[in-house]
């Protein structure tokens, strides 16, 4: 993987909404609106039909917006810890824009060393157009743009890359379809629980399109009620299992299914992530604006 990321100079890019602080969206708790839609995967379904859903979870395409406000935690293999607390903001534009498929942004929130650092999605609606995706480095005070040879790089240290948290899309993979099976439970490092125990699901086989790639292949577990992938286990080049991602959800009943709580472990280093959001602190559909993911929000000196 690479370290460092070349830096470029910056970018100007369009903002056509306007931006203020007013438009800054708010922590306030909120309940998700009732016109979230309800998926509903199905036995006859192919690998790529049950991928597309998962795809549609996990980027939250139920919905007009979405806002998170969590914790995460980088727990290495001697039990040190580092806590990071971090924001996130997306907008789905894919039945807005005729561009535009979604803008999604990470924000640290704390602690104060790297307070502000950020990452900056668009996603275009063309399969064939890559992401343009921007890093913001607070104590440098300089924006770079991150490639797609970069996105096996760590997010922020932890056991994620930039493609587990923001990038990876449906059509980065091919799929297989493997025999349905029920998860025989994972259980968390950090908190001693087990989830999922006996969940029915869909297995799927996925490989990336890019040779060379960091990964040779995952089998993602979808859970069968809602087409969320549950569990994800990542296998290294030379075909030995490498890292395993948990993903828990919040099941509400207006249809939305947030991501709750998130754990991944690198079976070869020990080292593990944690990423935790308080369900209270989510919120969907408070009508952000397209203005607020640019640059100029990146390069906020207060959040």
């Amino acid at each position: 993987m690479k370290k460092t990321l070349l830096l470029i100079g910056l970018l100007v890019l369009p903002s056509s909404q306007g931006w203020s602080e007013s438009s800054l969206p708010s922590p306030t708790p909120a309940a998700c609106p009732s016109c979230c839609e309800t998926l509903k995967p199905n036995a006859d379904l192919s690998a790529d039909d049950l991928m597309r859903i998962n795809y549609v979870v996990k980027y939250t395409k139920f919905a007009q917006d979405y806002t998170g406000i969590g914790t995460f935690k980088l727990i290495s293999n001697k039990g040190l810890i580092r806590t990071r607390e971090w924001g996130r903001y997306r907008i789905l534009l894919q039945n807005r824009s005729d561009v535009y498929d979604y803008k999604d942004l990470v924000v640290i929130l704390g602690p104060q060393n790297i307070k502000g650092l950020s990452v900056l999605s668009w996603t275009y609606r063309d399969p064939k157009r890559d992401q343009d995706v921007w890093l913001w480095l607070p104590s440098l005070r300089k924006i770079r743009r991150v490639s797609q040879s970069e996105e096996d790089d760590t997010f922020l240290g932890s056991e994620f890359t930039t493609e587990d948290i923001t990038t990876r899309k449906w059509e980065d993979e091919t799929y297989n379809r493997l025999e349905d099976r029920k998860f025989p439970g994972y259980t968390s490092i950090f908190n001693n629980n087990t989830y999922y125990k006996d969940t029915e699901c869909y297995v799927i086989e996925a490989k990336p399109k890019r040779k060379d790639w960091y990964y040779s292949k995952r089998i993602a577990w979808l859970d069968k009620s809602f087409g969320g992938l549950i569990f994800d286990e990542i296998y290294d080049n030379a075909g030995r299992k490498w890292k395993v991602f948990l993903k828990e959800y919040g099941i509400w009943d207006t249809g939305c299914f947030p991501q709750t709580f998130l754990e991944a472990s690198n079976l070869h280093t020990k080292n593990y992530t944690t990423i935790f959001f308080d369900e209270e602190n989510i919120k969907f559909n408070t009508d952000l604006k397209e203005g607020f993911f640019t640059e100029r929000t990146l390069m906020r000196s207060k959040w």
